[in-house]
């Protein structure tokens, strides 16, 4: 925002201009002066208010999207303050949404008749009044000083509106959920752990659900996923990593029994290329993957690597897997991986017994592959990528055929 309407100087001219401007007016109405005071007050007042006018359409313009915004902000402080608590936590927190000048509510109230009589001036009958008082010169300058006081506290209240919309979830999720359990915390001083019976995606319905028992550390401290497109491998991911998420947060968790120590979640599940970046996917995986490595040289992890390294050649995808998970392993790191390539398998044993193969599986049936979504030990040994192209049409012929 332009620093020159932070000032007292703007203001000061545009509340002096404004009187000269209603004076001289006044005076040539009633019969006082002659036309020429007020004409030179009128020429002077365009002037100042030409050379403010990009200014304040600037601020203005950029105040409309976040003063929509607030006021949401503001309706749902309002709201919350409505409310009483029995919970000294969220006592707290409402009693933070209270200001030295108001609650958060009356504040946004400000910004918002601001910005409400700024809109004035597209009323045909207002806007040679709002000419004259150099309206949008004033509302520019009120916005300015209302972003000087409080702008700074903005972060502050969402923060403290996103921790009671974050534990409104978590209750009502333990509330809709009674037979989920509270996760068991093991001592920040205890190696990594990760181990759930009966593990299911709370996404899921549980007439459907498929559960699997997973557990990590001290060992193994990696587990090495293979199998089919579609048999359940990301999705697996996404349950232990929204799990992990709900215990670190206090929330009761989708699975039978839950015990975890205090981790970093890493994670290359939506890792995407970039046009404006000239990023490749490879490249992009690569990024995260050093930025997961850094990260877990300070604090315990728990990684989850969806499809390591698919974007290289097999050669590079193995050695580089290999030092990937060695070096994790040796960080105190726990995590899952999963793989189409069955070369990175073989990591398994070469790591074992830090390192273990598991895998999905699927049969075929007819033209329709059927899925059990059940974690079983070791590598997998088929792959359904052909039967899917022959399933919808695709004239392939294995080279084992031909």
């Amino acid at each position: 925002t332009p620093a020159v309407l932070s000032g007292n100087f703007a203001r000061i001219g545009a509340v002096l201009f404004t009187l000269l401007t209603l004076a001289s007016t006044t005076a040539w109405l009633v019969g006082v002066a002659t036309a020429l005071p007020m004409v030179l007050a009128l020429c002077a007042s365009a002037v100042y208010a030409r050379y403010f006018q990009h200014r304040s359409e600037q601020i203005m313009h950029a105040a409309a999207g976040p003063a929509r915004e607030l006021m949401v902000i503001g309706r749902i402080c309002q709201a919350l303050r409505g409310t009483n608590y029995t919970s000294d936590r969220l006592s707290s927190l409402c009693a933070s949404l209270e200001t030295p000048d108001g609650a958060v509510q009356q504040l946004v109230r400000q910004l918002e008749q601001i910005m409400q009589r700024h809109d004035w001036q597209h009323n045909i009958i207002f806007t040679p009044i709002a000419y004259f008082l150099f309206w949008e010169t004033h509302c520019a300058l009120s916005v300015e000083t209302w972003r000087t006081r409080y702008g700074d506290a903005v972060a502050t209240w969402l923060q403290q509106v996103g921790e009671f919309e974050a534990l409104s979830a978590m209750s009502a999720y333990a509330y809709e959920h009674p037979t989920d359990p509270y996760p068991k915390l093991a001592s920040s001083s205890e190696t990594a752990t990760y181990d759930a019976v009966g593990l299911a995606h709370p996404l899921i319905p549980a007439a459907q659900a498929i559960r699997n028992d997973v557990k990590l550390g001290p060992q193994p401290r990696i587990m090495i996923i293979s199998g089919s497109n579609m048999s359940g491998k990301t999705t697996l991911l996404r349950s232990v990593g929204v799990s992990t998420v709900m215990a670190l947060m206090g929330a009761p968790v989708r699975a039978k029994r839950l015990f975890i120590s205090p981790v970093v979640l890493g994670a290359t599940l939506r890792i995407e290329d970039s046009l404006q970046a000239g990023h490749s996917r490879f490249y992009a995986e690569v990024l995260r993957l050093g930025q997961i490595v850094t990260t877990a040289r300070s604090t315990p992890m728990l990684v989850l690597l969806d499809e390591l390294f698919h974007g290289t050649n097999s050669h590079d995808r193995t050695d580089g897997a290999h030092g990937l998970l060695r070096s994790l392993i040796s960080l105190g790191a726990i995590g899952f991986v999963t793989t189409h390539d069955l070369a990175l398998t073989r990591i398994g044993d070469r790591l074992a017994p830090q390192t273990h193969n598991m895998h999905f599986d699927d049969t075929l049936v007819g033209n329709e592959m059927r899925f059990d979504y059940r974690l079983k030990p070791g590598p997998v040994r088929r792959s359904n990528a052909l039967a899917i192209m022959r399933a919808v049409g695709l004239d392939v012929t294995s080279t084992d055929q031909t």
